[in-house]
């Protein structure tokens, strides 16, 4: 049993990790066939991912998904820690979990991803919820065959969560959610630590993948037909700074965009660490996206500063100019915390002139949510919720007027649209743009997913447009 901890989880240093080759234990391979399992990822693209190479390690394991946890034989909860809201979905899970359980005994029970790397989480599953069978963490995915097989020999709760970092494990078996569309990881971890933010600690310290297992990864793709890859990291944009010194991020995507795939995107990006190169990429290149996702968090240098993002409100719209300026037709996206402890009403108000200024194409605003670890825990916050709700409130009123804005542009234009299925009205297809924009427009043809159509804009709304098949 190994159990998480805060202190190893804050450490770095100049260790070396190895990059080794996944190997399935053939001893339990297809040992649980007939059995089923139900999956339930809750958080970002990297847990995604993650999901995808947890479904088809069950697969080799011999288990079959289903679409309901009532009719699983195991419920894996792949969870998120990066607000509290995702911490009480997952709790709730669990305990709804509880009841089925109490009538199916040989349920499996499992808990997995970012929540699993917090300690004081580990704490109360041993506490509260030990009809739990098994934890793991972010670190070693790869051991999961081992650590089900154990739980079901052993009949007792396996917690397998390190607080430091393993080796890259290439060669994990995925099982992709599309034949269209796919993610590639390109980088783990994060060495920012955000005074704010728990993934440093769940998901340990920057290691790059090397470019060549990231390029013939996306060679194989292409030869099975996909049309898009996203590149994912924690912090994207620092690709490379641990392998090597003249090769980067911008120098991997022109690398990528040189081959025969239609569409490439990345994410999620730091400002701190985008540089001309990645600009100048973007810009030349027509099959990579001009859709950028950039978190600003505050529009007030002062709670940027406590908030340790590393970069001013003026260097921040610096690049934000660089890329509108540059990159014809890009789409700008951001993230913006309100009501950081210490947030005044003349620090929200720079943020709201910031989004005045930047006039984004797409904004994910929240309430600060406090994170137990963090250094954001122990800062003074005089704010009450009900001040912070209003700000927010005016905040969605601003951005979504922008959104609005920017898509009644796109009214009488031509886009092209990576076409993923038939849309909640019945009659309509749905896919997204070159800038990332949701997409419901009429055919008077079929459409199979995964093609790319001209489809001319109609009529503009908030959050979507609409469209007509060309």
């Amino acid at each position: 049993m190994h159990l998480p901890n805060y202190i190893d989880a804050r450490k770095r240093d100049n260790r070396e990790y190895k990059r080794v080759d996944f190997k399935f234990d053939e001893e339990i391979k297809n040992k649980y066939k007939g059995k089923t399992f139900y999956l339930k990822t809750y958080g970002c693209q990297m847990n995604e991912h993650d999901s995808e190479n947890i479904s088809a390690l069950l697969m080799e394991l011999g288990f079959t998904p289903v679409d309901d946890y009532l009719d699983a034989d195991l419920v894996l909860l792949n969870t998120c820690s990066i607000r509290e809201n995702a911490h009480n979905k997952a709790f709730g899970m669990l305990g709804r979990l509880k009841h089925l359980k109490d009538t199916k005994k040989d349920l499996l029970i499992g808990l997995c991803g970012c929540m699993a790397q917090e300690a004081s989480v580990v704490e109360e599953i041993m506490e509260k919820y030990r009809y739990v069978n098994f934890v793991f963490g972010t670190h070693n995915l790869y051991e999961l065959p081992e650590i089900i097989d154990r739980a079901v020999e052993e009949n007792k709760l396996q917690i397998e969560v390190y607080s430091r970092e393993g080796d890259l494990v290439e060669g994990l078996p995925v099982v992709r959610a599309n034949n269209y569309k796919a993610y590639v990881n390109i980088i783990y971890g994060c060495n920012k630590f955000c005074t704010y933010c728990i993934v440093p600690y769940t998901r340990g310290r920057e290691r790059s993948r090397k470019k060549e297992d990231i390029l013939k990864e996306v060679d194989e793709l292409i030869s099975q037909g996909y049309k898009e890859v996203t590149l994912l990291g924690q912090n994207v944009n620092a690709y490379g700074k641990d392998l090597y010194d003249d090769y980067s991020l911008g120098e991997l995507l022109e690398d990528i965009a040189k081959k025969d795939i239609p569409r490439v995107r990345f994410m999620t990006s730091h400002p701190w660490d985008f540089n001309d190169k990645m600009v100048e990429v973007i810009a030349k290149y027509p099959n990579v996206m001009p859709s950028v996702h950039l978190p600003v968090q505050s529009g007030s240098s002062r709670i940027l500063k406590l908030m340790g993002r590393r970069y001013t409100r003026e260097s921040y719209l610096e690049l934000f100019d660089k890329i509108k300026n540059t990159v014809p037709g890009v789409s700008i996206s951001t993230d913006i915390i309100v009501g950081f402890p210490g947030e005044t009403e003349e620090d929200f108000n720079e943020t709201m002139s910031l989004v005045e200024h930047c006039k984004y194409d797409n904004a994910f605003t929240f309430i600060f949510s406090e994170r137990q670890g963090t250094p954001a825990c122990k800062l003074k916050d005089n704010t009450t919720l009900k001040e912070k709700e209003e700000r927010l409130y005016k905040l969605n009123e601003v951005v979504n007027k922008y959104f609005l804005e920017n898509n009644k542009k796109l009214e009488n234009t031509v886009v092209k649209v990576l076409v993923e299925g038939t849309s909640e009205k019945k009659d309509m297809y749905y896919g997204y743009s070159e800038t990332n924009k949701l997409i419901n427009f009429k055919a008077d043809r079929e459409i199979t997913a995964g093609e790319i159509v001209d489809v001319k804009i109609t009529s503009a709304k908030t959050w979507s447009l609409d469209g007509e098949l060309l």
